[in-house]
């Protein structure tokens, strides 16, 4: 359960990136969150990381109150997430399967699990055969799987793909589509941040259009205008 409560936020510039956000997301949604540039998509997505806080207003994540929550605490409300960003963030000297063991193995996760839960994940994103290859022995569409069966890695109760379709060609981000609606289907929250109108008019989720740092519209099989 997400709720943004009258959330505002601003820079020290004197900008408001959002001016006054009211957003439930309950368990196991999926939704699109759209708007053109500049209307506050990317400070909604860093407030949900705790890469900012709020300037006012209430951000409650789960059990966590992101507005009062302590920078200690930060570490552990991330493990509920899991991260797609448009450029991968893949390290290219580990090959594929240790891209995502490492997501495991940072939080203390035993070998033998990682040995377990690894081969598991990359079968569900289809790269069972690629995980002794590295970044740059498969395609861009690959390693948007990588990353996508790295944020799974620890079993989140949250993904949140940043522009996960901006790096690839056009069939490659329909299947990355599907793979999210898959996961979804296993019961885990989607929020994907996208410019790409023909995605969201095709799969008709929740979509929630960002405007000027207020929310304009908020409907289930809506169209990004």
């Amino acid at each position: 359960m997400i709720d943004f409560v009258n959330v505002k936020k601003a820079y020290p510039n004197g900008t408001f990136a959002l001016k006054g956000v009211n957003l439930h997301i309950d368990d196991g949604e999926f939704v699109f969150i759209v708007g053109h540039s500049g209307a506050g998509k990317t400070t909604l997505m860093k407030l949900l990381l705790r890469e900012e806080r709020p300037t006012s207003g209430k951000l409650i994540v789960g059990d966590y109150n992101l507005t009062e929550m302590s920078n200690f605490k930060v570490p552990y409300y991330r493990r509920e997430l899991g991260v797609v960003f448009q450029d991968f963030r893949l390290f290219p000297k580990k090959t594929v399967y240790e891209n995502v063991a490492f997501a495991m193995e940072v939080v203390g996760t035993p070998k033998k699990m990682i040995r377990r839960r690894v081969p598991a994940i990359l079968n569900t994103v289809n790269l069972a055969e690629k995980q002794d290859s590295f970044p740059q022995e498969i395609s861009g569409g690959e390693q948007q799987r990588v990353a996508l069966a790295r944020a799974l890695a620890n079993n989140p109760k949250i993904i949140i793909a940043d522009e996960p379709t901006g790096n690839i060609d056009p069939k490659m981000s329909l299947e990355i589509m599907n793979l999210l609606i898959k996961i979804n289907k296993l019961g885990k929250t989607v929020i994907v941040v996208t410019h790409e109108k023909n995605l969201v008019d095709y799969y008709k989720q929740r979509v929630v259009h960002l405007k000027d740092g207020l929310i304009t519209e908020d409907k289930v099989g809506g169209m990004f205008q």
